[in-house]
């Protein structure tokens, strides 16, 4: 069996490739990084290392690469792969479609089985967006009938993978827990079941559970933290004040998840716990720069502070505390992250009300407009 998995990177390797070697797969991975797909066809295995107190050692092997530019080459992997997943960044999907869609045409053409493409990325609608970019390479007469050949379940994943300092290039350091959750409603019928993935008839509950747990919580560790001139999330959540915002801040989130999905309150809150300790793995270092940079697309409206925080407010629940770290969002401050540097700019020229209105979409009128103005002018006060 083939999978055909698109970028070589730290998730790549250390997460969806992992996990598809260990379910019986040869794993080809597609990657622009010439350096990467050189030493993965050279060596044909990498090592992946879990930050635990132990290092946990696995060895990945049986794995080859291809230069993810030559089209012809991916197009002849797509065409006889068994399963194609991606982890590339949801930016990048759109350049990777083509290669693809010239692999469906050729799969198609062969009569080759039914093809599951699976995105793995950090993003609500990753297949589907995927699904778009490859209709706009393929011929009408086989988009009309692409569901019979291809389907493209969404997915959500989640594994801490932390800046690298491996002489090795191809070593990869992550956290040992994982998820990964797939769309079983929209996949074929007798398809492959890997271990390690959870199947779901309903994905969205689980999206929004990841996102506005894990994705909310690293954030406020971040954005506090760095108010406190902390340098990684681990320091920041070394500071029990910033715990206990962190806990407080995904009290909020979680009683909007609770309320919208039903999600029973211990399992939800033994989720919470289970983050929070996430957070707190010493074994990991992770760069409060890395973490909350790019503050704009995170304070956007759907994503993981404001849309939390305008669901807890339909659940009747004040959100001081995502307000809170909205307000330190746009406190952040990193001159080599470029969102960063617009923020700033923008502050300074149009003042925090209009910043926050165009930022996130909330009218000056707002309740939460007014809460994460009131938090900012305080933070900046103090």
């Amino acid at each position: 069996m083939i999978a055909l998995h698109f970028g070589a990177g730290n998730i790549g390797r250390g997460f969806i490739g992992l996990l598809l070697s260990q379910a019986g797969y040869e794993v080809v991975f597609s990657d622009v990084n010439q350096n990467l797909v050189q030493e993965l066809q050279k060596r044909g295995q990498y090592t992946v290392t879990l930050a635990n107190e132990t290092h946990d050692k696995v060895q990945v092997t049986g794995v080859s690469a291809i230069d993810g530019t030559d089209l012809e080459k991916v197009a002849d992997t797509v065409a006889k792969a068994d399963l194609v997943t991606t982890a590339v960044g949801v930016n990048i999907l759109k350049h990777i479609a083509k290669g693809i869609a010239m692999g469906i045409e050729r799969r198609e053409a062969q009569g080759a089985a039914p093809l599951h493409v699976i995105a793995c990325e950090n993003a609500i609608g990753g297949s589907t967006q995927l699904k778009e970019h490859v209709l706009g390479h393929l011929p009408d007469e086989l988009k009309a009938k692409l569901d019979q050949y291809v389907a493209f379940p969404d997915a959500a994943v989640d594994r801490i993978v932390p800046i690298q300092h491996n002489e090795d290039p191809l070593e990869v350091v992550v956290e040992p827990f994982h998820e990964w959750v797939i769309d079983e409603s929209a996949m074929f019928e007798g398809h492959k079941v890997i271990e390690g993935v959870h199947y779901v008839a309903n994905l969205q509950p689980y999206i929004e559970r990841k996102l506005f747990t894990v994705n909310t919580g690293h954030a406020t560790a971040a954005y506090l933290g760095n108010l406190h001139h902390y340098e990684t999330i681990q320091q920041a959540m070394a500071d029990e004040q910033v715990v206990n915002a962190v806990k407080a801040t995904l009290a909020e989130s979680g009683g909007a998840l609770i309320a919208q999905y039903k999600f029973d309150e211990a399992e939800h809150q033994q989720y919470i716990d289970t983050i929070i300790g996430r957070f707190r793995n010493t074994e990991l270092t992770d760069e409060i720069s890395r973490v909350g940079r790019s503050p704009i697309r995170k304070l956007s409206p759907n994503d993981r502070l404001v849309r939390p925080a305008l669901l807890a407010l339909e659940a009747g629940i004040e959100p001081k505390h995502l307000s809170n770290a909205m307000a330190a969002a746009l406190r952040f401050d990193v001159t080599d992250d470029p969102e960063s540097v617009e923020l700033q700019q923008l502050l300074k020229s149009i003042g925090v009300n209009e910043t926050v209105t165009k930022i996130t979409s909330l009218r000056p009128d707002h309740p939460l407009h007014r809460m994460v103005v009131a938090s900012y002018e305080a933070l900046s006060a103090q």
